[in-house]
């Protein structure tokens, strides 16, 4: 056996002692001002000599996890002793509603006071200009304006596509987060962004509106056409509207081309983009009569999903197209509200949103930064985000629990019905297109929908402008 063999397996269970401490400390088990075991009781533990042991816990000291006190023990830091780190957050502004971030940031100020997290917002650029996100992403990151930043696995793809990988620090994956929310935000097998938090598209409605109406609940059975016969019996001219999303929304509107069961993929010489007779151009068509129909989705002229949030509050408008973060918006009021899975017509998909943190590969302060987001994966803060907000945490067990929510929050019914669906969930990325493309599509459905253009010119200006790709 070499050198080398013989390390390998006290390594790794010194590297397992040290997480596990750690992650014991940021799970609140050894809370600041408590201390650990003593060594020698660790070192049974943990199958460890005392000198490795002695050795890891100065990992936990260089981390400012804990201080060693002369013939007392190792201490659980709670007094600052070490010279603060501020880090710095870049997020969108959403990311305070759908994390709950100040009940998050103070209780890990309390854990690690030697480490201030200050925020700042981020905006992406405007959608229809391709390449502008990952601009503003850069250059926060080359000029270490922030040192963790909010991602989702739209934003990821274009480090990707853009070949700036570099400016992100691989992480590492954590065993209790969901797999399939982890892929998206990885590459060559290493991952860059921590999942926090997640949720497909859902149907959201008035549960009163259907009661008054004396109408059927939505269920996983419906179609676009029961959603229109329901909205169409539901509207109250004048007053309200049956049926209402911010189309344009890049969580909107994705999700009817995904629905279609046909992706985007790389063409040979001379191939051509051909939407027409495909289930594509169905989809994009029965869209079209959905927004048109003055009976059931009003014509009013929409900035952004507050707005549609707005008219749900207002009682103006039966059901909206939302997700579980949108759903925060309505955690403190009185409104009759549930969940459904989306209808569909040929395929049952539904968008899938996911909002991770990724550290900054230039940060100097990375090692805290890495401390940052080990604790929003962990059990405790993912509990917090459970108690707090209407958003799907990403830590299995947390996110399926039973019978431990808080009852402060006006949470629906079914909530727990995102767990079967989460096979037909999918990701932007998953229609095949780069972001350029992605946003050419949007820019030339825009135009059809609002009938700028018709049904053929549409077709055409697909060969044209999306270039390089088939339909299958």
């Amino acid at each position: 056996m070499t050198t080398t063999s013989k390390r390998k397996p006290f390594q790794e269970r010194l590297d397992s002692f040290v997480q596990k401490l750690r992650e014991q400390i940021m799970d609140g088990i050894y809370p600041p001002g408590s201390f650990l075991p003593p060594e020698m009781k660790l070192a049974e533990l943990y199958q460890l000599s005392n000198k490795s042991v002695r050795k890891g816990l100065d990992t936990l000291v260089d981390e400012g996890l804990i201080v060693k006190i002369n013939r007392v023990g190792n201490k659980v830091t709670g007094t600052g002793s070490k010279e603060r780190i501020v880090l710095t957050l870049g997020c969108s502004p959403s990311i305070e509603r759908d994390f709950a971030l100040q009940q998050l940031l103070a209780d890990f100020h309390a854990q690690f006071p030697t480490i201030q997290v200050k925020t700042i917002p981020i905006s992406s650029g405007h959608p229809t200009v391709g390449n502008h996100n990952i601009s503003t992403f850069k250059n926060f990151l080359e000029n270490g304006i922030v040192d963790v930043l909010s991602l989702n696995p739209m934003y990821f793809g274009e480090f990707v596509e853009n070949n700036c990988l570099e400016l992100l620090e691989p992480v590492e994956q954590q065993p209790d987060i969901y797999p399939f929310l982890q892929k998206p935000f990885s590459y060559e097998d290493k991952l860059y962004v921590q999942p926090v938090v997640f949720s497909p598209m859902v149907l959201c409605y008035n549960k009163e509106h259907f009661r008054k109406m004396e109408l059927p609940e939505p269920d996983s059975s419906w179609s676009w056409s029961d959603v229109v016969q329901s909205a169409e019996k539901l509207a109250i001219p004048g007053q309200r509207h049956g049926l209402y999303f911010h189309l344009l929304s890049e969580n909107r509107w994705p999700l009817f081309m995904l629905q279609s069961g046909m992706t985007f993929q790389p063409a040979g010489e001379g191939e051509t983009c051909e939407l027409a007779g495909t289930k594509l151009l169905d989809n994009i068509k029965q869209v079209k009569q959905l927004v048109n129909n003055r009976t059931i989705f009003p014509g009013y002229l929409i900035e952004s999903n507050d707005d549609v949030n707005q008219l749900f509050v207002e009682d103006r408008v039966s059901i909206i197209i939302s997700s579980y973060l949108n759903l925060n918006e309505f955690k403190h009021t009185n409104i009759q509200f549930d969940v459904a899975p989306l209808p569909y017509t040929d395929y049952p998909a539904t968008l899938l949103i996911i909002v991770g943190l990724a550290i900054n590969a230039n940060s100097p302060n990375k090692h805290a930064a890495n401390l940052l987001l080990r604790y929003f994966a962990t059990r405790r803060a993912q509990q917090k985000i459970r108690e707090y907000t209407l958003s799907i945490p990403a830590y299995k067990p947390i996110a399926e629990q039973t019978g431990q929510d808080s009852k402060s929050l006006n949470r629906p019914s079914h909530y727990a019905m995102f767990r079967e669906h989460l096979r037909s969930a999918r990701v932007q990325r998953d229609l095949g297109l780069t972001d350029v493309h992605f946003y050419a599509l949007r820019s030339l459905l825009k135009k059809y929908w609002s009938d700028m253009i018709d049904e053929d010119t549409l077709c055409k200006e697909a060969r044209q402008q999306l270039k390089g790709y088939v339909l299958k």
